[in-house]
């Protein structure tokens, strides 16, 4: 997520591998733990969800995320 700067709840979801009816409460558990930040964006009538990653999520995928990719690379 760190490379996208922000995205929207349903890209975020399927960029994770998540269901939006199933893993919702992932997403608003790392905006409560402070890993990503939440923000509504008017739409029309309607309101968009963005989410960007914080500076204490960008050091979470520093220290944890990017060493276990060079560990474990995902097979494409």
């Amino acid at each position: 997520m760190t490379e996208y700067g922000e995205l929207n709840q349903t890209s975020l979801l399927s960029y994770c591998g998540l269901n939006l009816v199933k893993h919702k409460d992932i997403i608003s558990d790392m905006e409560q733990k402070g890993f990503i930040r939440r923000e509504e964006e008017p739409w029309g009538n309607k309101k968009i969800i963005k989410y960007s990653i914080t500076e204490k999520g960008r050091e979470f995928c520093k220290k944890i995320l990017e060493p276990y990719e060079e560990m474990f690379p995902r097979k494409v």
